[in-house]
């Protein structure tokens, strides 16, 4: 194919200074160069020592840099903030190196051992990042609850600033459903910094896109209640369409399909005279211009006319989301130009040369920085002296007490217990409380939270009416007004656990850290899990609430009975799951668990809770303040004796049990000393932190060993029942710690509806199950 003449470095204007689209044009090749040199030198040049593919996305990014130059160069203030989309991340490191914030050195170390990351980090790359991105649709979803985010922790902690939240998609990004999900929000629609800004390429992975909807997609965006703007067509297209035959031009263009479009991209300028007319008009036209003209104006797509963007950008309506469609050409300016198989391509070593002939590079010293006395490196000076920020101080978090005082009695649920703690630290620790913010998708009074709301309220940027506040069969009161801390989304997992890890990211964002809460239905924390484990590789920190869980929501039936959920807390990075049996267990491990929140050291967590009610008289609390204080260090650090058998020095058996189920395992227990069988029984508060000790023991993780010794000293081992309500391989571990025989009880199948001893006895964890295990391994 034929690529476009060297151009000139920067011509004078007709006054003798540097002409500044000249200066930027200029600056937009050198960062195409970068990017795709980052790229080529980390497959072609770079050792490789395991053979394996090293990969980069040279045509992804290509479509970007005129997009990201005049939004950089030209448009970005210090306050704003942008995700980039994932594979143009060689755009973004260019970028920064060119404004003085990411060295030379790393630009040979894209996807090594400690070097640039594949995909944009904000806790992994050297590389200053404001967004992780990666996973399809969560990274670009991530600006709007960053703004949310902001406008929350300004109205409830201290001024946060202002500022445009950007997002850079790829247009095959729109396929995912946590866009829409996110798009549609009905907090949106408000949100006048928000502004996405869609690489409209028409290419995928594998090949280039037959209908990409193009008005379609502008049509549901403005059906949301965005401010929709196009960027179609270059300077030069535009002034060909006022030509005689433009019009001509124009529907021809207009009306091909994409495949069609593409294969034109590939042609010269011959074939471009023989494919593109399609009546004597434009047959006419096409006859006017050189070849030179015809190949730069069948590419002229306004995503890379730097002129057209910043039309478009000023066009930005700040009281409502904003959406720009920016027409691209996948691979702009490389020989891959328009492949439909471009996608990972890399140019060839003579390619490569070429770009850098084009574009004034040196392939032999491709990081050359600009001229110091020349317009281009003032330029990257001038933006880079724009940009600077301050560097964020993070505040202390207000303390968080370990024990609020409170010995509950009675028959109480865990779930009922979390909102009874909330309340509790209102009046224990109100500047902690302050901090906490909750969120739910539409299951606040289901979930226990109704107490909550009614006291601090629901958030809102402006103070709403209550029209129920004077009805007496109201129960729970949706007042809402800028100094709630209750915010509640549609029924959308993604969107709740997207809000919440930027809400748990404000401590490094603004120096604001809040105690973000998000409680959802525990069946559908797997559907939730992957952006909130995004969120917490993002640096956010929060705890989700998993509630009701299990069998145990006996007549709800199988499709909201959880099972696997206590392992996938146990596997989460950067989490701590808890999964408590006692009302005061949830009060000690959510206290231990917000006081992990908003610092730099700091963990997510996830607590997993029941509806079934218990007796409170059962976690047999010590009295002596002493011996309280060691039961909660056990409680926060994993697991605590429960009962040890009074009949011997060591038990015949140890039934250790998690979460709802712990009545059934002391009923087993008196049943088996009543047959003359020693039992201790232990209760796991959570199997994540038990296994890092287990780790710990043979030097492979930085976790104390102490409650291993704690809840299963080696002199009590005994063959060992695990039982929790959920899948059996949670706790199968356990019988590692002294290496003894073990059955491992709980639930493997799917549930079906029924009261609790039908589905506790069908699934073998009933007292029954308990005993018979006990006794078959004795």
């Amino acid at each position: 194919m034929n690529t476009p003449p060297v151009q000139p470095s920067v011509p004078p204007s007709a006054a003798g200074a540097p002409d500044r689209d000249a200066v930027l044009r200029a600056v937009e090749r050198r960062v195409l160069w970068l990017a795709t040199a980052i790229i080529d030198h980390a497959n072609r040049v770079r050792p490789n020592r395991t053979g394996l593919k090293v990969g980069g996305h040279q045509a992804s990014s290509a479509s970007m840099v005129s997009i990201m130059t005049e939004l950089w160069f030209e448009r970005l203030r210090p306050g704003d903030r942008v995700s980039v989309k994932p594979h143009a991340s060689p755009v973004l490191h260019a970028i920064n190196h060119l404004l003085g914030e990411l060295d030379a050195e790393y630009l040979t170390t894209l996807r090594s051992f400690g070097g640039l990351q594949s995909y944009p980090s904000r806790v992994k790359d050297p590389d200053p990042v404001d967004y992780s991105t990666g996973s399809v649709g969560i990274g670009a979803t991530a600006p709007i609850w960053g703004a949310l985010a902001r406008r929350y922790v300004s109205s409830v902690a201290g001024d946060a600033g202002t500022g445009r939240q950007y997002s850079l998609v790829g247009d095959a990004e729109l396929d995912e459903g946590a866009c829409w999900e996110a798009i549609l929000d009905p907090m949106v629609r408000d949100l006048g910094e928000v502004v996405w800004i869609v690489d409209l390429n028409r290419q995928s992975l594998d090949r280039v896109v037959p209908e990409i909807g193009a008005g379609r997609l502008r049509g549901m965006f403005a059906a949301a209640g965005w401010q929709v703007l196009t960027v179609k067509y270059g300077r030069l297209l535009e002034e060909l369409f006022r030509r005689p035959g433009g019009d001509a031009l124009r529907r021809r263009i207009d009306e091909m399909t994409n495949p069609e479009y593409q294969r034109l991209l590939r042609c010269d300028a011959a074939q471009l005279r023989e494919r593109l007319p399609d009546g004597d008009a434009l047959r006419d036209l096409v006859s006017t211009l050189d070849d030179a003209t015809l190949h730069a104006a069948i590419r002229n797509l306004g995503g890379h006319d730097l002129g057209a963007l910043r039309q478009a950008f000023d066009e930005i309506d700040d009281t409502r989301p904003t959406v720009v469609f920016a027409y691209t050409v996948k691979g702009y300016g490389l020989a891959t130009e328009g492949h439909p198989q471009n996608h990972s391509a890399l140019l060839t070593a003579d390619q490569l040369a070429e770009l850098a002939a084009r574009v004034g590079a040196d392939p032999a010293d491709p990081w050359a920085p600009f001229p110091e006395d020349g317009p281009e490196a003032a330029l990257c000076a001038a933006t880079a002296e724009r940009l600077r920020r301050e560097p964020v101080a993070p505040s202390v978090p207000p303390a968080v007490p370990a024990d609020l005082g409170r010995t509950p009695s009675g028959k109480k649920s865990t779930q009922a217990a979390l909102g009874r703690t909330l309340l509790d630290l209102t009046r224990a620790a109100p500047d902690a409380a302050r901090r906490v913010v909750t969120l739910c998708p539409d299951v606040s009074s289901s979930t226990n939270l109704g107490g909550w709301v009614n006291k601090v309220g629901v958030w809102a940027a402006r103070e709403r009416r209550d029209w129920f506040e004077d009805d007496p069969e109201t129960i729970l009161h949706w007042r809402e007004r800028p100094t709630g801390q209750h915010l509640e989304l549609g029924i959308a997992e993604t969107n709740l656990v997207g809000l919440l890890g930027e809400l748990g990211a404000t401590w490094s964002r603004w120096g604001e850290p809040l105690l973000p809460i998000g409680v959802l239905y525990d069946p559908f924390v797997e559907r939730a899990l992957e952006p909130w484990s995004f969120g917490i590789y993002a640096g956010g920190q929060s705890i989700l609430v998993g509630t009701p869980s299990g069998v145990s929501l006996a007549p709800e039936g199988g499709a909201h009975q959880s099972i696997t959920t206590p392992s996938v807390g146990l596997e989460q990075p950067g989490c701590v799951t808890y999964e408590p049996a006692f009302a005061l267990d949830v009060e000690w491990t959510l206290l231990a668990s917000l006081a992990r929140l908003g610092r730099p050291d700091g963990t997510s967590a996830y607590l997993r809770l029941s509806t079934r009610p218990v007796d409170q008289a059962l976690a047999a609390v010590p009295d002596d303040p002493a011996a309280r204080e060691r039961r909660r260090r056990q409680v926060v650090a994993g697991a605590y004796p429960l009962r040890r058998s009074p009949s011997a020095d060591a038990p015949a058996v140890t039934i250790a049990a998690m979460g709802a189920p712990l009545p059934e395992a002391l009923a087993a227990a008196d049943r088996l000393e009543s047959l003359g069988t020693p039992v201790d029984v232990v209760c796991v508060t959570s199997p994540g932190l038990l296994f890092d000790a287990v780790q710990a023991r043979t030097g492979r993780a930085g976790a104390e060993t102490w409650i291993l010794d704690a809840a299963f000293p080696a002199r009590r081992a005994a063959p060992l029942v695990t039982v929790l309500d959920g899948h059996p391989h949670t706790l199968a571990f356990l019988a590692g710690v002294n290496g003894v025989r073990s059955v491992h009880l709980g639930v493997s199948s799917f549930g079906q509806s029924g009261d609790l001893d039908d589905l506790y006895r069908h699934h073998g964890i009933d007292a029954d199950s308990i005993v018979a295990a006990a006794l078959d391994l004795l």
